[in-house]
């Protein structure tokens, strides 16, 4: 699986369970975070200073999910990436 042009595919990250005082907030409770944590997992050839492998931020209403070989991945564009780690 390869992404072309500004695409970039990525795997998206589990943000992990936390405890705040003994309450535990989960992804559902995290929703006023705009964005979300990914690995890259392919880039297209017009992808500029991202590299696979990266771990990037970007806004939780941006790209498509894909499905490939039992695999589950989001699709998004370089200009909803906002961060990279």
């Amino acid at each position: 699986m390869k992404a072309v042009n500004q695409y970039i595919i990525i795997d998206p990250i589990k943000q992990q369970e936390k405890k705040v005082g003994g309450l535990i907030l989960t992804d559902e409770l995290n929703e006023d975070n705009r964005y979300l944590k990914a690995k890259v997992i392919s880039i297209g050839n017009y992808v500029e200073g991202i590299v696979e492998g990266d771990i990037v931020y970007y806004d939780r209403h941006a790209g498509h999910g894909v499905q490939h070989k039992d695999n589950f991945y989001g699709v998004i564009q370089q200009k909803d990436v906002v961060l990279i780690d």
